[in-house]
């Protein structure tokens, strides 16, 4: 299938989504929901996946998927904003555009940004800040993901302060804006336009045209996309077109209004007393999550069952996973990998045991990362209204027989 020309081939799927209500008056966190069945029909260039909308594609990758440090890209999770996607992209005549307050306006060809500028590559998690969503009770507003609206790859490209450098920004400048190719349908819905402030610009933050040592797939963001590891993925513009440099902050709607969080301590409100002062969505949260066994299945009493999983925070590194098989009363430590695919990536971990009882048997892992930060119980997590950065213990309950 040419990836130019995807949406003349594409299956158009229906959704499962589950938008979801809540009898449930006083707020509060539960674990999110684990149990919503994979489609039988699959997108181009994707194993069948859950699936909630076509139109914008919105895809969740299963808990059987993380049990390894990289996710393949045909099991890497999808997530747009913007329902009209272009139907054709030329490789050969796509470029992107940097203007605004840069000495010399220039359009950037692919080419161009494979030959002449360094290429780099790193390993990173992207992550929806939704993700888990069905966790939060009242219903927050949003895709009700479960557990795998996440994924880890290597991402190569070009750093974007390499480009930035060449159109020659001016003193003046202090933001960068994003622009892709999806489109809202009605005129005035705002584009999905995010911005960076240029004090917070890296080595790390590139300009991606592979993913996992091919071609992005169409659904991730061909030709390119914005990389910025150790934050949740509302920042990496997929099929990237336009950078804007500015001197102040525009009002933008996906910068002012969605994905922001309170402004406190806790990061939290209620749905009856919601906060004014909030703030966006950055680094996450210390994360792990258990990908082999899934609740449900079947194991022999008595024998070796190795329990799989990955690990992962916004980039300053996972200390220890441990493993409880006793509802959080004794936990000990899981087997990381040696950590070679760096900083912003899971950490794949393993954890041997011998069940030694019939029935039903919980299984529960918590990440630690360098900085001392821990995964808190389901519960002890705090609303907010966006169903946002949720990173509560994980679980899984087998069978025992």
């Amino acid at each position: 299938m040419e990836r130019r020309d995807f949406f003349k081939k594409a299956i158009v799927v229906a959704g499962s989504a589950a938008v979801g209500s809540s009898t449930i008056e006083a707020s509060e966190t539960v674990h999110p929901i684990d149990n919503r069945k994979v489609s039988d029909i699959a997108f181009p260039e994707k194993r069948p996946l859950i699936t909630y909308s076509d139109r914008p594609p919105l895809l969740e990758s299963p808990r059987e998927v993380f049990t390894s440090a990289l996710t393949p890209n045909d099991l890497f999770f999808v997530r747009w904003h913007m329902p009209m996607i272009p139907k054709y992209i030329n490789p050969n005549t796509f470029s992107i555009s940097i203007n605004g307050l840069v000495e010399e306006e220039i359009h950037i060809s692919l080419k161009a940004l494979k030959t002449e500028f360094k290429q780099v590559e790193l390993t990173a998690v992207l992550q929806c800040g939704g993700n888990n969503r069905t966790a939060f009770k009242p219903t927050a507003g949003g895709i009700q993901w479960g557990i795998g609206a996440m994924g880890c790859a290597k991402w190569k490209g070009v750093r974007l302060k390499d480009v930035l450098k060449k159109a020659g920004l001016k003193k003046e400048a202090a933001w960068i804006g994003f622009n892709g190719e999806d489109k809202a349908v009605y005129s005035e819905t705002a584009n999905f336009v995010r911005e960076l402030k240029l004090e917070h610009l890296n080595d790390d933050i590139i300009l991606a045209y592979e993913m996992n040592g091919e071609d992005l797939p169409y659904l991730n963001g061909y030709p390119l996309r914005l990389i910025i590891p150790g934050v949740y993925s509302d920042s990496w513009i997929k099929m990237i077109s336009n950078i804007t440099a500015t001197k102040e902050k525009q009002q933008l709607h996906f910068m002012e209004k969605a994905y922001r969080i309170p402004d406190n301590e806790c990061e939290c409100e209620t749905p009856e007393n919601l906060v004014k002062k909030t703030k966006p969505i950055e680094e996450m949260n210390v994360n792990s999550i258990i990908g082999y066994p899934v609740t449900g299945t079947k194991v022999k009493n008595d024998s070796s069952l190795v329990v799989r999983g990955v690990a992962f925070d916004g980039g300053h590194g996972i200390k220890k996973v441990q493993i409880s098989i006793n509802g959080g009363q004794l936990w000990e430590d899981a087997l990381l990998d040696d950590g070679s695919e760096g900083k912003y990536a899971y950490r794949a971990f393993t954890y041997t045991f011998k069940p030694k009882s019939s029935g039903k048997q919980t299984i529960m892992c918590k990440a630690t990362n360098k900085k001392g930060e821990e995964q808190p119980f389901a519960k002890d997590i705090k609303w907010n209204h966006g169903g946002y950065k949720y990173n509560g213990i994980d679980e899984v309950t087998v069978e025992v027989v």
